[in-house]
């Protein structure tokens, strides 16, 4: 009897613990359920997350590669544009040139024609060359027909260099660029201080932030104009007292053979005379001879070019002085320099009876010349030697 009793007793009870065990493993299989779905889910956000990161990264280097390629573009622009203009203004001198042969060898009726397009280039040259006195202020009327004497201010330096006053401001400032590449300037209170021994000490530096090429760099109403280092025919406007770039222009033609044979180096001339800034170069397609540009020193724009007849064999430097360009040749080996070539762009000057212009006692060879219209002098580089020329000049006939 009492054995039936725990049985009774021990078959709730068996049961009760079978249950529990049941419900305890179900939860650890529910358990376990979870913490491999949480695993796979956190396999995957890593892995997300590890792609998001790659794909931030690569477009990083995709952005750096468009900002390059832009950068690379608007200078293309710049070029293209530039070369767009040259070429669309010598098609239309070529134009003129075809309508020119074609009306030659035309019948009677056509030579009627010719005379008539003579007489509207007539008429257009004419009123260029007004539109060209007008730019100019032809009020400008003196000529040079010699070069009185010279005087060796200092010799420092390279060989090859620059150095100036600024025609353009009321000071006495020198300024000296020294060598055909290089990126500072020293600038000097005034042409004693300059002359002091250890000039460099009292001098203030200034660094561009791109070097110049050559020698042939001007500065006008405190702006340096250089050739930037480097660069097939890229202009610097540079603002010396604020050390920063102001502007920049790409010249039409230049920067492919230098200007002058004896100075290689220089692609690019600047000049300053009585009506601001000009540049001096030579073309392939004038035969070597040099070509001067007119450039607004303000909006960096260019105003008018020309042609000369004055080649660039055996020419060492030149200068502008009342928009009259003279050039400067010398022998390969070294010798008296002398101006040869003499052009006016308003023809107020004949030229064949200026007599060869030689410059005194200084042998040796210039790296540059420079005129400064306020002072009527010439500042030279000859030799590493820094020269002022006094000129003699006289009214033009």
């Amino acid at each position: 009897m009492v054995v039936l009793k725990l049985q009774f007793l021990l078959v709730p009870f068996l049961t009760s613990i079978m249950g529990a065990a049941q419900y305890m493993m179900q939860d650890a299989a529910l358990m376990n359920y979870i913490d491999r779905r949480f695993l796979t889910l956190e396999k995957r956000l890593e892995r997300c997350n590890q792609d998001i990161l790659d794909y931030v990264e690569e477009f990083r280097d995709f952005s750096k590669m468009v900002l390059s390629r832009l950068a690379g573009l608007n200078n293309y622009k710049a070029e293209v544009k530039s070369e767009v203009e040259n070429l669309l203004s010598r098609i239309e001198r070529a134009q003129r040139d075809i309508d020119y042969f074609g009306s030659v060898t035309d019948s009677n009726t056509c030579i009627e024609v010719h005379e008539d397009l003579v007489k509207q280039q007539l008429f257009e040259e004419a009123e260029e060359k007004k539109k060209l006195k007008l730019m100019l202020n032809a009020s400008c009327d003196h000529m040079l027909v010699g070069i009185k004497s010279l005087k060796i201010v200092k010799k420092t330096g390279d060989k090859h260099g620059s150095w100036m006053k600024d025609p353009g401001k009321r000071h006495t400032k020198i300024y000296l660029l020294n060598g055909s590449v290089n990126n500072v300037i020293f600038e000097f209170s005034n042409i004693m201080t300059f002359m002091e021994s250890n000039h460099t000490l009292k001098a203030r530096r200034v660094t561009l932030p791109f070097p110049w090429e050559g020698t042939g760099h001007i500065i006008y109403q405190g702006f340096l104009f250089y050739h930037k280092y480097g660069s097939l025919n890229e202009i610097i406007k540079f603002n010396i007292q604020k050390r920063n770039i102001t502007d920049q222009m790409l010249l039409p033609g230049a920067g492919r053979i230098p200007a002058y044979q004896l100075s290689p180096s220089t692609k690019i001339d600047f000049a300053i005379d009585e009506h601001g800034l000009w540049a001096i170069h030579a073309e392939p397609e004038t035969g070597g001879n040099i070509v001067i540009t007119k450039i607004n020193h303000i909006t960096m724009v260019v105003e008018h070019t020309w042609d000369t007849s004055c080649t660039s064999k055996d020419a060492e430097a030149a200068f502008m002085a009342c928009n009259t360009l003279y050039v400067v040749y010398n022998f390969p080996s070294g010798g008296t320099s002398r101006i040869q070539c003499v052009y006016d762009v308003l023809d107020a000057v004949n030229t064949y009876e200026i007599p060869v212009l030689h410059f005194p006692k200084h042998q040796g060879s210039h790296s540059t010349i420079h005129y400064n219209p306020k002072e009527k002098q010439l500042f030279a580089w000859g030799d590493g030697s820094q020269i002022i020329y006094k000129l003699h000049i006289k009214q033009k006939v």
